[in-house]
């Protein structure tokens, strides 16, 4: 069954893929100081480019998500992972920007990662590949735009990971982006965010199936992979959430005095984890989550000193996201409003979580629309 009239007005939706980095001197110098290439990119576009390309909007992805971020695919059941927020009329409205979402580099969605085929061996990469930081995944994505032929972003947004993107847009290319609407996300991790990141990893390292990141010929590590989405699922939620969905409910309505699933909590983790072994590979979720770790563009490194710039910010935080709370974006208010940076603030009073971003539209559509609208009548 086509789902084309469940797309709401985004069209045939297709995943692009563009490649460089095939050509001596074209390939991509990473902030490790080491090479990659070729790079292939995989990106989704939403809407029409206008005439003189000012209405590109840079829709950033979190951790686990991918270019996929709106309308249906083919026979797919389920739309792309922030189709609420794009679309005719919708925050990202597409009667009026054009929006792109590719797959970061180190992903598993069709841009180049440690699943890939490294071009030395014939074999995929496994932990061959390059360590690689969320200014590395701009710098493809600058890439990107260039072979789109757009000068200048209109903005850049995302949760989390892509809130952390768009806020390397303007530490990169502060003179390609007229604004970026970074939500529910920080500067650079704390350690507690440091430390979640590190058990999950740990988790895939300890499974016996793991082989060092070379498994791709065999099992993987599938126990692991499913452990470390289990605990990031934790954070995603907050604990008001959590006691409404589940309280203390039993699975079959008795405890079975076993080791057994008991809860509805556990079968929730359990059905999360099993579920993400099959779409997402335990490699690129070591590799991206050590760019959130290595991510720091706090204070002057992301805007220096004796840098003016007139991108404008909207910042938006959750009440009760405590994986990325409201303080770690208040901190960046303050550091922009102390530079006299045109910033807008707003928190958002919801119950749940860090998965607010993805949930509460409504609320983000009305506001991210009205920066938007006022975005697009300030001159440069």
């Amino acid at each position: 069954m086509k789902h084309e009239l469940d797309n709401s007005g985004l069209g045939h939706i297709e995943t692009h893929y563009y490649t460089f980095g095939d050509k001596p001197g074209e390939e991509l110098l990473l902030e490790s100081g080491q090479v990659l290439a070729p790079v292939t990119i995989a990106y989704e576009t939403y809407g029409q480019l206008n005439a003189d390309k000012s209405n590109a909007i840079m829709i950033e992805h979190t951790l686990t998500h991918d270019a996929h971020a709106a309308g249906f695919r083919g026979d797919e059941t389920r739309p792309g992972w922030w189709h609420d927020m794009i679309g005719p009329g919708k925050a990202f409205d597409t009667d009026k920007y054009f929006m792109i979402c590719s797959n970061v580099i180190g992903g598993c969605k069709g841009s180049t990662g440690p699943s890939s085929i490294n071009p030395k061996t014939g074999k995929p990469y496994g932990l061959d590949f390059p360590v690689i930081t969320v200014k590395d995944m701009i710098e493809a994505q600058r890439r990107l735009l260039d072979h789109l032929g757009i000068d200048k972003l209109l903005s850049s947004s995302g949760g989390s990971m892509g809130g952390m993107q768009a806020l390397q847009w303007v530490a990169s290319y502060p003179e390609r982006i007229r604004s970026t609407i970074p939500i529910a996300t920080a500067w650079k991790q704390s350690a507690q965010q440091l430390a979640f990141a590190e058990v999950g990893r740990q988790a895939i390292m300890k499974d016996p199936n793991w082989n060092n990141g070379h498994y791709y010929d065999g099992p993987g590590p599938v126990q692991g992979l499913s452990v470390a989405r289990m605990l990031g699922h934790i954070t995603y939620m907050s604990e008001i959430s959590m006691e409404d969905k589940f309280s203390r409910k039993l699975k079959k309505g008795e405890l079975s005095y076993s080791f057994d699933i008991d809860f509805e909590v556990e079968s929730y983790l359990h059905y999360h984890g099993n579920n993400f072994i099959k779409r997402f590979d335990a490699n690129s979720y070591l590799y991206i989550t050590r760019a959130l770790n290595y991510f720091d563009v706090s204070g002057e490194k992301l805007i220096p000193a004796n840098l003016k710039i007139d991108t404008k910010f909207l910042v938006i935080s959750f009440l009760s996201d405590w994986l990325y709370p409201s303080w770690q974006s208040q901190e960046i208010v303050r550091y922009l409003e102390s530079r006299n940076i045109d910033t807008v603030y707003f928190e958002i009073p919801s119950t749940y979580g860090h998965d607010a971003f993805l949930l509460e539209f409504v609320e983000e559509t009305k506001i991210i629309k009205d920066f938007l609208k006022k975005v697009e009548h300030t001159k440069d």
